[in-house]
């Protein structure tokens, strides 16, 4: 791939204030409202202190020409693909051996406290990583600078879009993953059930679901989590949302999402074709589904390399089932630049490659480390030759009907309200309508939007 030169300049923008709100990353990293809702939730919050900001004018200087140091602080590649990440700043250094980049690796429990310090105390690195929730906030607080005058070609649009605010670009998107539907072929057989495609609704997935559990009194159809993130996705297959149209509101006791909650308990509380916490025996979904005892998961896609090396059974993915329509989740990590850095374009030069170029997409691919944000289908076409699951194509499939998280900067407080008030009424504490109910007032009395 050609070499990507920055010829413009990179504006930034001074830190207005301490960063707060930035919330951790859900158990199945993030989805209602479009892209285009994201942008303007995060255009509106930025608008209100734009009169604060500074902006700054940086020459344009050619990578190649000037050596210079910089430093890129990460959390992905924490706990297995470090190594990775290292052969790729190997393959950096031979296009631009004028930069040296300092690679600093933190685990996730870590990372954002961190940051959040090194952010506020003036020593953020040149440039890191964000998570797509927490993305918001550090734009919206003015601490990142905008790109511009690279080569954003080979991105995926959605996920380019991701990480734009007002139309401007504040980060790139470092990868991408998201969840189908995965299912265990040798259960179906025995069920004598069809498998699972791209036309299924719940309403197939219960009827296959009930068949399945009826094979024995430790199986069970399907394990979908009672949290957040899995409840304003399936708002979004039901037609509903979290917030109004114009980002003023919570609509979380809206009737579309009481009836796509109703779906999710109802697996547990009516049929028990899902397994309560208590049938769990301290178990995990994907322990379950390991051991051969559930039919179907809808989970992300770095679950096929566990599920490759521990299932002794046939399993494949499809796209996720729809309600009165599709959704599915989608989560991307922004490679961001310091509004501070005096380094900026090299900084830029270095996420633009990381994310974007051959060599690093190839390397990310053969290592299984999800996947590279870019539409280079040649490239791709290597994940698709990686068998198991035989249908890899349902994951690019799946992208046709993306529903990102609705971003707010109390994104984590939000989450835990909703989070918290259907495990209640998982647990028969309180019905649906009740928990929707009290989470609506909760978050419309605890955050301002």
């Amino acid at each position: 791939m050609k070499k990507k030169m920055l010829s413009a300049v990179l504006t930034g923008v001074m830190l207005a204030s301490m960063l707060t709100g930035c919330g951790g990353q859900g158990n199945e990293t993030p989805a209602q409202d479009t892209q285009q809702a994201q942008t303007e939730d995060q255009t509106e919050a930025q608008a209100d202190g734009e009169s604060s900001k500074e902006s700054i004018d940086i020459s344009a200087v050619n990578a190649g020409e000037e050596s210079v140091e910089i430093i890129y602080a990460n959390f992905n590649a924490s706990g297995g693909n470090e190594e990775t990440l290292n052969k790729m700043y190997e393959a950096f250094r031979e296009e631009y051996p004028n930069i040296t980049v300092n690679i600093e690796t933190i685990g996730y429990d870590d990372y954002f406290t961190q940051m959040q310090t090194r952010v506020a105390g003036g020593t953020a690195p040149d440039c890191y990583e964000l998570n797509i929730e927490n993305f918001a906030a550090y734009a919206n607080k003015g601490v990142l600078a905008e790109l511009t005058g690279i080569d954003v070609s080979g991105y995926n649009a959605t996920a380019l879009s991701a990480f734009q605010v007002g139309g401007k670009q504040y980060g790139v998107p470092g990868n991408f993953s998201n969840v189908v539907l995965i299912y265990n072929k040798d259960l179906f057989d025995q069920a004598g059930v069809a498998y699972p495609d791209d036309t299924w609704t719940w309403d197939d997935a219960m009827d296959a679901c009930e068949k399945i559990s009826a094979l024995g009194d430790d199986i069970y159809g399907i394990y979908q989590p009672i949290t957040f993130n899995e409840f304003f996705k399936v708002a979004a297959q039901y037609g509903g949302g979290v917030l109004n149209e114009d980002k003023t509101e919570f609509t979380i006791n809206s009737p579309e999402n009481i009836q796509a909650a109703q779906m999710m308990i109802n697996k547990i509380v009516e049929t028990n074709v899902q397994p309560t916490e208590s049938q769990m025996g301290g178990m995990g979904d994907w322990d379950l589904f390991e051991s051969g005892r559930l039919g179907m998961i809808p989970t992300g896609i770095w679950a096929f390399g566990a599920f490759t090396d521990a299932c002794e059974f046939n399993w494949d993915i499809c796209v996720e089932p729809g309600g009165t329509q599709k959704a599915t989740h989608f989560f991307s990590n922004a490679l961001v630049v310091n509004a501070d850095s005096a380094k900026k374009e090299a900084a830029a030069t270095w996420i633009n490659w990381l994310a974007s170029s051959d060599a690093a997409a190839k390397m990310r691919i053969e290592a299984g480390w999800d996947l590279p944000a870019i539409n280079d289908d040649t490239v791709l076409a290597g994940y698709l030759e990686i068998t198991p699951p035989e249908n890899r194509q349902a994951v690019f499939d799946s992208l046709n009907y993306l529903a990102v998280a609705p971003i707010i900067e109390e994104y984590s407080m939000m989450a835990d309200i909703i989070t918290d008030k259907l495990a209640l009424a998982a647990s028969g504490e309180l019905t649906v309508e009740e928990a929707l109910n009290q989470a609506q007032d909760e978050c419309s009395l605890k955050i301002k939007l």
